[in-house]
């Protein structure tokens, strides 16, 4: 089956693009987040897979037939958003079945159905349970029963985990992608969290300005974003200006030996990771500064560099600490390896 297919996709509002030219595959059974700025144009993007907005123009597929113009009711979507909407007046198999009755569904189906769901999503025995009585966790994790119970094709998450609390949010990703591995449901998540998209994504879409800046594994986004823009987006790094010329790549006064622009590029920026960077004795790295901050997080330990004006930052772990103090000049020592090279 061929799953979600994207082509040239454009929202209007007005004069304003929401959403520009956008081209995307979600293969069948995969798990896509959708992650940028707000005002990026994600949620308007989810909200035309829903059915809730129509395009200006372009189509929209789901496992090849053109659902563009098909009311939301009619694509076989699961849908969790932000705010949950469970119904506080029904209990938590009442919440799950909904989707079922209001299909007709005989109620041997239905609570057979509720039952299945509920012990996948480790609530088994709550099928009575009042609404308000479980924890936010609960609550989500009915909210994502219920989604699932008609068997979607498509199961779309808006925000689903912003209002839980860190420790939970961070087992709730871990469940909601064990989950969908499980099922084998194609899963597009629009999230502002880079930290949840990374741990559950087959592929991330880095959005801006209504625009696709990169889809790629997260491993990819992160060691080979395709801009300046991806690369600051996604995690930290050092985005440290160039100039090449006779295959000499120069940066804040200093040349980083072995590193190439491609293409004959005679300016650009080079990206840099944090944990990439690694301190010397001063004039045994590319560059030389001073160091003006070191902060201790307990399993990391940043160190912020002054070189030319430019504020670098390097990171380790507390076992390779640097024997540094601020005030003192070091070398920064920069690979060719791990230096990615872009456009400005």
């Amino acid at each position: 089956m061929s799953g979600l297919t994207l082509q040239n996709v454009t929202k209007e509002f007005g004069a304003f693009k929401a959403v520009k030219n956008v081209d995307l595959t979600v293969p069948h059974g995969s798990f896509v987040c959708m992650l940028g700025p707000s005002g990026c144009g994600k949620t308007t993007l989810m909200r035309m897979v829903a059915g809730l907005d129509l395009p200006t123009s372009g189509t929209i597929s789901l496992d090849g037939t053109d659902i563009t113009s098909v009311p939301t009711h009619r694509r076989n979507l699961g849908m969790v958003f932000q705010s949950l909407a469970l119904f506080p007046h029904l209990t938590v198999g009442e919440n799950i079945a909904y989707s079922l009755r209001i299909r007709g569904a005989p109620k041997e189906e239905q609570a057979k159905r509720v039952n299945e769901l509920l012990s996948m999503i480790h609530l088994s025995g709550y099928a009575d349970r009042a609404v308000a009585k479980l924890s936010g966790g609960q609550r989500q994790r009915v909210a994502i029963a219920r989604a699932l119970a008609i068997s979607p094709k498509l199961f779309l998450l808006d925000e689903p985990l912003s209002a839980l609390d860190a420790k939970l949010r961070e087992a709730m990703q871990v469940e909601l992608r064990q989950l969908q591995q499980q099922l084998g449901i194609t899963t597009i998540v629009v999230t502002h969290d880079q930290r949840e998209a990374m741990t559950m994504a087959d592929t991330v879409v880095v959005m801006n300005g209504g625009e696709i800046r990169q889809a790629a594994a997260p491993i990819d986004i992160y060691r080979r974003p395709a801009d300046a823009f991806v690369a600051d987006f996604i995690g930290s790094t050092n985005l440290i200006d160039f100039t090449a010329a006779a295959g000499c790549v120069t940066a804040l006064g200093g040349t980083i030996a072995g590193l190439s622009a491609p293409g004959g590029l005679p300016k650009g920026v080079i990206s840099v990771r944090p944990e990439d960077v690694h301190l010397t004795a001063p004039g045994h790295g590319a560059l030389d500064g001073k160091v003006t901050f070191i902060r201790d997080l307990g399993g990391t330990i940043e160190t912020f560099i002054d070189v030319a004006g430019q504020q670098i930052v390097a990171v380790s772990t507390p076992r390779a600490r640097p024997d540094v103090a601020v005030g003192q000049t070091v070398g920064v020592s920069l690979s060719p390896d791990v230096c990615v090279v872009l456009k400005q």
